[in-house]
């Protein structure tokens, strides 16, 4: 949220009327990158309270901000969101609701403040948490349907990456088309899609922090914010874009804009999930590639928002740019994680333990496959383990990692 539109109290006082709210004060939201935003405290407020957020849409048309007022309906009392007001003055011969006022070709919106605060940090609860409040914004939305129909087209992502990879060093340029290549050659037309957030980073949402609830592990989810992005996408991505800032602390300058991914957060929010949607095989060996994937569309995103700063000649304090380096960074960090993995192989054997005792002698050994995933290999034990012979030695299952094109015995053997 920034502020790039500039407008006069008496311009809010009349657009706060047309929602029936009775305008006061506006006062300039600073965070995010996008769009202009406003708290606005009414004549009722006291003690510089605000109940509610305007938000002028910059670059979304208000066909697709009606779409988003839908969407918000069909979730609230479901999740904690804030649906836009209606307007009031479309006379009694309106079948519809409105929620948009068209202003100089853009969408006006006006939304009740949810309460809580926007976490510095998170914890593994949060991620938790989140993983979960995700997973049942995935599942009630598939009630929109088509769900084309409510969602904005994608952005053109592919478009950015070509302009902006001419000016990048050579390293840079080959890790984004690695990334992007290994990401079009997944599966992808067997990955689950949906409606999906596409944004839910920790400043779109809000948390009753209080200290006592924080010492007890205890944050409670109470806001989610900014549905502009919604799109029908491969819910996979949706869970690596979330999981890409939960689960990454941010140094600021001072700390050398650091960035380090925490990976038990991943698996807390991974289970919050599947809390209330399982993951299919399918996703899971995708989450790898679409981690680095996410990371490359807002290392571009940021980058195309100081493309587009330039070229419109946004200047001034109202006006934030995010570092598009910590995305590159993060980046880097997954694709070292995907490139480990496709350089390693997970062979699965059995050994016969007299009386199923690794501590026996071995009286018979099979090497049973190889696998690409660690997780193919274990869903070979569940598929192997009740069958004849195997459940007699459970124990002897035991899963190896091998790099390849090493030595992995660089000695010899005695006889």
């Amino acid at each position: 949220m920034s502020v790039y539109t500039q407008l006069t109290d008496d311009q809010f006082a009349d657009f706060c009327h047309r929602f029936g709210v009775s305008f006061a004060r506006a006062i300039p939201i600073t965070q995010g990158i996008k769009n202009s935003n406003w708290f606005i405290q009414t004549t009722d407020d006291v003690d510089g309270a605000h109940s509610y957020v305007f938000t002028l849409f910059e670059e979304r048309p208000p066909e697709d901000i009606e779409k988003m007022a839908i969407i918000l309906n069909q979730l609230h009392g479901k999740l904690p969101v804030a649906a836009p007001l209606a307007l009031l003055d479309l006379g009694a011969d309106s079948a519809e609701k409105c929620y948009v006022i068209r202003y100089d070709n853009k969408a006006i919106t006006l939304v009740p403040c949810l309460a809580g605060s926007h976490p510095q940090q998170t914890t593994q609860t949060m991620c938790h948490e989140i993983g979960a409040a995700l997973a049942m914004l995935h599942e009630t939305l598939q009630a929109l349907q088509p769900a084309e129909e409510y969602g904005v087209p994608l952005y053109p992502w592919s478009e950015v990456r070509d302009r902006e990879r001419q000016f990048m060093p050579a390293d840079e340029a080959k890790l984004m088309s690695d990334i992007w290549q290994s990401y079009t050659d997944l599966p992808l037309a067997t990955l689950p899609k949906g409606l999906c957030h596409l944004d839910m980073f920790a400043d779109n949402t809000l948390w009753n922090l209080s200290l006592n609830n924080s010492q007890k592990g205890e944050e409670r989810l109470t806001g989610l914010l900014d549905f502009t992005e919604v799109s029908v996408e491969h819910y996979v991505m949706d869970i690596a874009i979330t999981i890409n800032d939960f689960c990454t602390t941010w140094g600021d300058a001072e700390q050398g804009e650091s960035v380090n991914f925490d990976r038990s957060k991943m698996a807390a929010f991974l289970q919050g999930y599947e809390s209330k949607r399982m993951l299919g095989e399918d996703e899971k060996r995708a989450l790898p590639v679409m981690l680095a994937k996410a990371a490359v569309i807002f290392w571009l995103l940021r980058l195309n928002v100081i493309h587009y700063n330039r070229t419109e000649g946004r200047t001034g304090d109202n006006i934030m740019v995010k570092n598009p380096d910590l995305m590159k960074r993060l980046a880097a960090y997954h694709w070292s994680h995907v490139e480990k993995a496709q350089s390693t192989v997970f062979v699965l054997e059995h050994a016969r333990y007299k009386d199923d005792d690794k501590n026996n002698d071995v009286e018979d050994f099979k090497i049973i496959g190889v696998f690409a995933t660690e997780q193919q290999a274990q869903a070979a034990i569940e598929q192997l383990k009740s069958q004849s012979g195997f459940k007699d030695y459970p124990n002897g299952f035991h899963i190896d990692a091998y790099p390849l094109n090493q030595i992995n015995w660089s000695q010899g053997f005695g006889c």
